[in-house]
């Protein structure tokens, strides 16, 4: 079932859209226009793959070496393990706590206790609010929830933090085309693929959309 939005909520969602469509990537990405359309079938944000390659420890100098990689990637294959790298380094944290808090948001939702899963994912960024992938998870389960205005907050938490998010950048896009707007899915869309230009499926979303926004090349 859609949610509602009514009042100050649908302007701090009209806000937070713009915020984050307005963001660069090189820094960072309807009969009743009150109800947001009902989500579609097995939605699912990108979110890192099952197993994670090691990474050297110097994190900052790593990031910005695999983003470099990833631009320059040759093929779907290499992309793919630069993506994974660059993953790994996102889910480190220097708190085992944040980390024991993570696992356990992972087993509550694998075990499809969302509601569990978000206190656990609460608990963690009151912990360590500059851990980006706790708000990249949280985002995921609000999305999941159809709970758009709460994921786009946490999509800018993560944005503001690591502007290159492809999987925050990509989440956004996935909320436009749930809303019904095509032409700031197509510029999320867009974003994400300045960033990771192998992005799994983004680029055949970006050819439907260019084709809905912007017409077929004649």
């Amino acid at each position: 079932m859609g949610i509602r939005l009514l009042g100050s909520t649908k302007g701090r969602l009209a806000i937070l859209i713009a915020a984050l469509l307005a963001m660069p990537v090189a820094a960072a990405a309807q009969d009743d226009p009150r109800v947001i359309p009902p989500p579609r079938a097995q939605k699912k944000l990108p979110e890192a793959p099952s197993k994670l390659p090691k990474v050297p420890a110097d994190r900052t100098r790593g990031l910005d070496f695999l983003f470099g990689a990833l631009k320059a990637a040759p093929d779907e294959d290499s992309a793919r393990h630069v993506e994974a790298r660059i993953w790994a380094l996102w889910l480190q944290t220097p708190s085992d706590t944040a980390a024991l808090l993570m696992m356990r948001a992972k087993t509550a939702v694998d075990a499809q206790n969302i509601d569990v899963a978000l206190k656990l994912l609460d608990s963690v960024i009151k912990l360590r609010p500059d851990y980006v992938e706790a708000w990249n998870r949280r985002a995921t389960l609000y999305y999941l929830k159809s709970d758009y205005v709460r994921s786009l907050e946490d999509l800018q938490q993560v944005l503001v933090r690591e502007p290159r998010h492809f999987g925050a950048l990509a989440g956004i896009g996935m909320i436009m085309q749930d809303l019904g707007d095509n032409k700031r899915a197509l510029d999320a869309f867009r974003k994400a693929l300045a960033v990771d230009p192998f992005l799994e499926k983004v680029p055949d979303m970006v050819k439907q959309l260019s084709e809905k926004v912007e017409g077929r090349d004649i």
